[in-house]
């Protein structure tokens, strides 16, 4: 029975090790896609925005929350209209930015503080948590690189984005931009983690 606990451990730490890879080649494939296709990505976040506002008005009618926790939702849905109008550029340090996030911390409070006085099923609390709170942010956080193969189309936008007065847009577009998405991450994970193919030259 020894041995077979010791099986047991390895092969937990074995899922784990897929069940990782497996979430982060699904990110990498849906970072891909939000860059590719950044004006179906819009669509798509503007399409969920909508769908969970549509939600939280139903719970208004429907169930018995707190007043507080549908207002700061809707609010934080208000907030992610706003970082669409800009899409695919988001700004990190704007303020619907930052207000997302604010709202994000703000309402996971309002939630564990109330789901934890009132008992609710845990199946009733995950599809709460999944749509009202973590859909959005997430294809959020996915399309956060979405912006990097974006080329600027006047040297106003460039000047705003990039506070140079260099008149060449794109080759002052290409030397300033720093991208700082998630498949920039992943892209840069690969190169430190993965040895590169060295090509042949015939």
């Amino acid at each position: 029975m020894g041995f077979l606990f010791i099986l047991s451990w390895i092969s937990l730490a074995l899922q784990i090790i897929f069940l990782t890879l497996s979430i982060v080649a699904g990110l990498y494939y849906l970072a891909e896609l939000a860059e590719e296709y950044t004006t179906s990505t819009r669509r798509f976040i503007l399409f969920m925005i909508s769908f969970t506002i549509f939600v939280y008005i139903m719970l208004i009618f429907f169930e018995d929350f707190s007043w507080t926790m549908m207002v700061c939702g809707l609010l934080a849905q208000a907030f992610h209209f706003s970082i669409m109008t800009s899409f695919p550029f988001i700004r990190l340090l704007s303020l619907p930015f930052i207000g997302s996030l604010v709202m994000l911390v703000v309402n996971h409070l309002l939630a564990f503080q109330y789901f934890t006085s009132v008992y609710v099923p845990f199946t009733q609390v995950l599809a709460y948590f999944t749509i009202c709170m973590w859909m959005v942010p997430f294809a959020l956080f996915v399309s956060v690189s979405a912006n990097d193969n974006v080329l600027p189309t006047t040297i106003g936008l460039n000047e705003r984005r990039l506070g140079s007065s260099n008149p060449d847009v794109v080759s002052n577009y290409f030397s300033g931009n720093k991208k700082l998405g998630l498949l920039s991450l992943f892209n840069y994970v690969k190169d430190t983690l993965l040895p590169g193919r060295s090509k042949k030259s015939f």
